[in-house]
């Protein structure tokens, strides 16, 4: 079973992915792989939302990307086949184990040519970049409570017209839940916050997969 949004019971979800772009052998693999890992699969961009990225990253004319949180490589493959071969993007993780099931699946999709895959924290390798506002776009689905953090390394470098998205945000509705007080929840309504009101962007939070917080610097 691929991820999937929250949303969305069996027959809505299989309707979704019934009419978006069909997954090709490397994405199959992928999602295959990574349900071998259990719970942690839920990590894992469902196809509605690879799709979403391909044509958001094909749109934008995106040539320089960045992304927080790997994982299995899902949405960093999804990404570098919008970019196209002149595309290049930098992926930051902290698992050797499940970047290992990503480098398979772009060597398999020859991407892997276009991904600077840096395993250490995200925001020491964000922070140590260069702050030319050069970045086209970013990604953002890694460990909650850090991603005021990256986004704060991100804004500045990106171009006028770039974009930032942070994926998570609905956080199966439990941003909306005041008995939910965890870290992870106050996280991310602090960041829904901050990017709904940063003068530098304009931002819509979209109830796609399990919320996206897309922003586009002004």
């Amino acid at each position: 079973m691929s991820p999937r949004s929250f949303l969305l019971d069996d027959r809505l979800n299989a309707y979704v992915t019934s009419h978006t772009e069909p997954v090709d052998p490397v994405m199959a693999w992928l999602t295959a792989r990574t349900q071998e890992l259990g719970d942690r699969a839920g990590m894992q961009v469902g196809p509605d939302q690879a799709a979403f990225l391909t044509m958001l990253t094909r749109f934008a004319g995106v040539t320089n990307a960045v992304e927080v949180g790997t994982f299995t490589g899902t949405s960093a493959l999804s990404i570098a086949r919008g970019m196209g071969p002149s595309g290049r993007l930098l992926c930051c993780d902290v698992s050797e184990e499940w970047t290992a099931i990503a480098r398979r699946g772009w060597a398999d999709a020859g991407v892997s040519g276009q991904i600077d895959l840096r395993i250490a924290p995200g925001l020491e390798t964000l922070s140590a970049l260069p702050t030319d506002p050069v970045i086209d776009f970013a990604f953002i689905d890694a460990d909650k409570p850090g991603y005021a953090g990256y986004y704060e390394e991100l804004v500045p470098r990106l171009r006028p017209g770039g974009w930032i998205v942070a994926d998570n945000t609905l956080w199966s509705g439990n941003v909306v839940n005041p008995d939910d007080t965890s870290e992870a929840t106050e996280a991310l309504r602090a960041y829904n916050d901050r990017a709904a009101s940063d003068e530098r962007v304009m931002t819509a939070l979209m109830a796609v997969a399990d919320g996206l917080t897309i922003s586009q610097k002004r």
